[in-house]
């Protein structure tokens, strides 16, 4: 989905794109005083006593679970010794039963009992002898670690350094999210990126507590997933993009295979092939699927044709079904996002019974189904999802007890550029600074809404004018991070003056990880 109002010429955009590696624009702020702390998003409750009861954390610093700890939790402790190991290798230590916590230890625990957590809430504690992060579920624990992350100095990034000073400051911080979903989407249809950068991509969304990754796997300019039984979408639409852009396509085992590292990580993938428009590719590479069976011209300019498939021919379903149920085979996953957006060519009726009928496959096959706001017309289940992004009738959905996702353009459209002067990105939904990005309310957001009806906020990244991770990365950060802090910290814990020195103590971090953030203006930024 473009949201495709018409803009400059590929070859224009392509030109400038490098230009958003120049000298990044600084903010004022040296001189402000840092906040007590820079977790990002903020939690629900934090107290914090910097000084010599502060824990230092050395290359020797065992990270423990009980003896009894299923593999899961193992494996988190794992991933919590890794970070803060001076070396790779770092594996979580069983205590042996009986055995208690020893002295400069980090421990991880799960508590059934603490149903007040609820199953991604934690309590982590920091002493001058002592870590210990508990919460009810595993995801709990390793929000909890993401936390205990952002405590420790940026240096904990530079894994391979034999020479950084890790102190966490005495701490207790009891927090759990407002919303269930806390997404972000990335567009690797109209550019491709290779899984090693989707992984980065999940780390990075990590890192904010995000947990739902929504992959735009086709649209109009390229078809990004191996179908078997429709091999020629590959063969001939894996092999397109924008421009003369690198292009290419995940097989099944990779898509499962980046499927698997997000659940490593508590990301959830959330699959999109779009219909029944913005299906160009797939018209190139099965003429069929077009009423007229001609084959349209390849498209890899930014917008799209008004083509769409077939939805009048019963045949044209059985490609929908091939379809959804090989991504669902190939990595079983708990929603499939079926797209729905800006149709053109089709009667109102003939848009819905395609909706209707696409629903009663998903239904089938097994997965939730989640589209965007356009679907709400049709007559969906209120098991159905629908993700709000602009003038839809996503109020609809709400009306008949379904739950909404919300990405408002104005505000979480990660595509849109900065200021006037951003070279990346289109403009049609507005320009989006990080205040723009960070300062609205959700609940207000739908007059009619309630809260018990938004399931949660996404921000979606589309690629139209993005070629490189780098250009990705420069449009998500930091703003996707704005975006995570108002999808979990509750409502009386987010402010803009607050939140802006939080992100801005936060750009050594980005920069360690070697994140191509934009330096926007009015942040204290630190290196």
């Amino acid at each position: 989905m473009t949201h495709r109002i018409a803009q400059r010429s590929l070859a224009v955009a392509v030109l400038l794109v490098a230009a958003c590696r120049s000298t990044p624009r600084t903010g004022p702020a040296a001189a402000e005083r840092p906040p007590a702390y820079a977790i990002v998003p903020n939690p629900t409750t934090i107290e914090i006593a910097p000084g010599r009861d502060s824990f230092l954390v050395t290359p020797r610093t065992p990270v423990v679970v009980d003896a009894d700890a299923s593999s899961e939790v193992e494996a988190v402790g794992t991933y919590a010794a890794q970070l803060i190991a001076s070396r790779f290798g770092a594996t979580a230590q069983r205590l042996a039963a009986g055995t208690t916590q020893p002295d400069s230890s980090i421990a991880l625990r799960l508590d059934p009992t603490r149903a007040n957590l609820g199953a991604e809430g934690y309590e982590l504690t920091v002493r001058r002898t002592q870590v210990q992060i508990v919460a009810a579920q595993p995801a709990g624990l390793f929000y909890g670690v993401q936390t205990m992350r952002q405590l420790l100095p940026p240096s904990v990034e530079h894994i391979a350094s034999y020479t950084r000073r890790l102190v966490m400051p005495a701490a207790h911080v009891v927090d759990v999210p407002r919303f269930e979903w806390r997404g972000g989407m990335l567009d690797v249809a109209r550019h491709f990126l290779p899984a090693q950068d989707v992984k980065r991509f999940i780390d990075l969304y990590a890192l904010y507590k995000l947990n739902r990754l929504h992959l735009h796997l086709a649209d109009d300019q390229g078809w990004r997933i191996e179908i078997k039984s429709w091999p020629n979408l590959t063969a001939v639409s894996g092999n397109t993009a924008i421009g003369d852009a690198p292009a290419g396509f995940y097989t099944q085992e990779q898509y499962a295979d980046i499927v698997a590292y997000a659940r490593s990580r508590y990301i959830t993938v959330v699959p999109e092939i779009d219909m029944p428009g913005h299906i160009n590719a797939a018209l190139v590479a099965y003429p069929d699927l077009r009423c007229n069976r001609t084959a349209p011209e390849l498209f890899t300019r930014v917008g799209g044709p008004p083509n769409t498939l077939c939805v009048t021919r019963d045949s044209i379903y059985n490609f929908v079904s091939d379809v959804i149920r090989e991504i669902s085979s190939a990595a079983p996953a708990p929603y499939y996002h079926i797209g729905g957006d800006e149709v053109a060519g089709l009667t109102k009726e003939q848009y819905r019974g395609f909706v209707e009928r696409t629903q009663s496959i998903v239904d089938r096959i097994g997965p939730r189904m989640v589209g965007w706001g356009e679907i709400a017309t049709a007559n969906i289940s209120p098991r159905a999802i629908v993700q709000h992004w602009n003038r839809d009738s996503s109020e609809m959905h709400a009306q008949r007890g379904g739950k909404l996702i919300l990405s408002p353009g104005p505000h979480a459209y990660l595509d849109m550029k900065y200021d006037s002067v951003t070279v990346l990105g289109l403009r049609w939904a507005g320009l989006i600074d990080l205040h723009t990005a960070y300062d609205w309310n959700p609940t207000a957001l739908l007059p009619g809404v309630a809260e018990s009806s938004i399931l949660g906020l996404e921000a979606p990244l589309w690629a139209e004018t993005l070629v490189t991770r780098q250009d990705y990365e420069y449009m998500a950060f930091p703003r996707l991070a704005a975006i995570a802090e108002l999808a979990w910290s509750a409502p009386g814990r987010t402010g803009w003056e607050d939140f802006r020195r939080r992100i801005g103590a936060q750009g050594a971090r980005l920069a360690a990880l070697g994140v191509n953030f934009a330096r926007v203006p009015g942040v204290p930024w630190s290196w």
